[in-house]
């Protein structure tokens, strides 16, 4: 089996590069490829342990009776594991080893809760993300402008939109085009197809509402025809066992992707198990000119250099690195002239739709675990009727429906079925049901933000991350309308026992997994820590691609975007070094 070359900081190597890049996830994947390739000497650098594509995927092809509890989250999870538990559902028993422990990883939250759901190892959240992949569109990239609010985007629409194309055809996205504004069409392999339900919901709600809102295929990150480049990279095979690993690469991850195309240029050098917590400043120079690295595993501290340096070691991680990396220039941090550093914090809002069942299609039924249902694209603040006075910006909803077994579970029919008639009993088909769950647009708010404890020290000695971020009034009202018009969506798509889900306003911060900001892109120094390039203003060495870039959160799952932005950022780079600009 392929294996990721690694070494450790003990070994004797050269500590010079032509580029550094912190992190190996999503955007730090792609960084990787995107800096080996066009011949740049990278070093790679993950705070975790190796996890190598197929064989450490150990949870892969077991079945529930094959875990001691049943796939669930064990008492000793949520002992070790309090805040990663939160979420109910990312650290069951077969993928709790991609999450990290709470107790060697503390943060703190007691103002506000915030769940930081993370794993530190080679690959990241690449191996663990919902894989849904939506572009931004142009209502996304103009809305703080229009809206007065917070700083504009530097970039637009058609500034990214190449670099979406070439991040799909490389990845494998799978999805419908549909040839709405607020819902960009990309470079798609065929969908995931809707079954019978879903497919009567798709033409429901397209005769049941005048304001333009669609069901469409959810598109996603999967292979559903050919190959893609990797490590045998091929089609899905419907097991919906994603969380775990794929061992065929089916679904996009740095471990089975961009990792082993950066390894195959021979200029990749990947380092696990090391902590990358400062960057260094030369005043005369005006330049980053390497970093100060702490190994997990001896504490042992040490230096690399580079050209140019690219943080892709997720939002909060990317930050608290910039805010350690104080100098006579930066003494709050490096790049943060603005004051912005840690502010403008932004997630998804999700947790509220609506369920019910369905009494017909009896005759029909669905076979495999396809990774993926439906999405309901924005509807809401695009213009004319579908503008709103209660709240702004909007929210998209994913969902599926699907016939389960026929439960007899603590009934008297379990109580009196044994063999032949037990049997008969279970193969029955149950009742169709349906579920929708709206991802809401948060604001960026500059008093949502995150800090670093220097009081609290984690067990490298490092400061621990603060968090203190609620809704406000606009999520509010907008999530009243998210479960309202899902109660709507399914009532008149026919089904019955319809029921709202979700609290209106308690919200935990963190729970969408898609957290956005405090280091925001932007036109002005004044205003903003990165320009339109992903570099930071006043050093333009050091770019930051990962979610910690983000002027707004759109209501789309976000890591397209680290991907396309992450590829052009590496382009602008290359073109720099070699006109000697950086």
């Amino acid at each position: 089996m392929f294996k990721l070359e690694m070494i450790s900081n003990l070994e004797k190597m050269e500590n010079k590069f032509d580029a550094i890049v912190v992190g190996t996830g999503i955007s730090g994947g792609w960084a990787a490829k995107e800096l080996t390739e066009k011949g740049l000497k990278t070093l790679v650098l993950e705070r975790g342990r190796m996890i190598n594509h197929i064989d450490d995927y150990h949870t892969a092809n077991m079945d529930p009776w094959d875990f001691k509890g049943g796939d669930t989250i064990t008492q000793e999870a949520y002992k070790r594991q309090p805040k990663q538990s939160r979420t109910g559902y990312v650290n069951t028993e077969s993928s709790r080893h991609f999450f990290v422990d709470d107790m060697e990883h503390p943060y703190n939250d007691d103002e506000n809760k915030f769940n930081w759901i993370r794993g530190y190892h080679v690959g990241g959240r690449s191996l663990t993300w919902g894989r849904h992949t939506y572009r931004l569109s142009e209502f996304d990239f103009e809305a703080n402008l229009k809206d007065g609010i917070a700083v504009d985007w530097p970039i637009r629409y058609k500034d990214i939109s190449p670099w979406y194309d070439y991040v799909e055809q490389y990845i494998g996205v799978q999805g419908r085009p549909e040839g709405l504004a607020q819902f960009p069409d990309g470079k798609f392999l065929k969908p995931f197809d809707l079954n019978v339900l879903e497919n009567h919901m798709r033409k429901s709600i397209a005769n049941n509402f005048n304001d333009g809102r669609i069901l469409s295929n959810a598109r996603t990150a999967h292979i559903t025809e050919g190959t893609k480049p990797g490590l045998g990279r091929v089609t899905c095979q419907y097991r919906n066992r994603c969380m775990r690993g794929c061992p065929y690469g089916a679904y996009f991850s740095s471990n089975s992707s961009t990792l082993p195309a950066a390894e195959a240029t021979g200029n990749m050098t990947l380092m696990p198990n090391s902590i990358v917590h400062e960057i260094i400043y030369d005043n005369d120079k005006k330049r980053a000119t390497g970093v100060r690295v702490i190994d997990a595993e001896n504490n042992q501290s040490y230096e690399y250099y580079a050209k140019v340096i690219f943080l892709c070691s997720s939002s909060i991680a990317s930050t608290s690195i910039l805010m350690q990396s104080k100098s006579n220039r930066f003494p709050n941090g490096m790049g943060n002239d603005s004051g912005e550093l840690g502010h403008n914090l932004m997630d998804h809002h999700f947790q509220t739709g609506a369920y019910g069942t369905f009494e017909g299609f009896k005759n029909k039924t669905t076979y495999g675990r396809k990774p993926a249902g439906f999405f309901i694209p924005r509807f809401r603040n695009i213009g004319g009727i579908t503008n709103r006075k209660d709240f702004i910006r909007g929210y998209g909803y994913q969902g599926g429906a699907s016939r389960g077994s026929k439960s007899i579970a603590n009934s008297k029919e379990e109580l009196a079925a044994y063999g032949k008639k037990f049997k008969d009993i279970i193969v029955q088909e149950g009742e169709w049901s349906g579920s929708m769950g709206a991802f809401g647009e948060i604001l960026p708010y500059h008093d949502n933000q995150m800090t670093l404890d220097y009081n609290k020290l984690d067990k490298w000695g490092l400061p621990t991350v603060t968090f203190n971020a609620k809704i406000r009034e606009n999520e509010i009202s907008m999530r009243k309308d998210m479960k309202q018009q899902a109660i709507e969506m399914l009532e008149r798509s026919g089904f019955k026992n319809v029921t709202g889900t979700g609290s209106d306003n308690n919200y935990v911060f963190g729970n969408g997994i898609h957290e956005m900001g405090t280091a925001r892109m932007g036109r002005d120094p004044k205003t903003s820590v990165l320009n339109g390039n992903n570099q930071i203003h006043s050093v333009k060495n050091v770019y930051v691609t990962d979610g910690a870039c983000m002027t707004s959160s759109g209501n789309q799952n976000p890591s397209i975007t680290y991907m396309a932005l992450t590829a052009r950022a590496v382009n602008h780079a290359v073109d720099e070094l070699n006109k000697q600009n950086i």
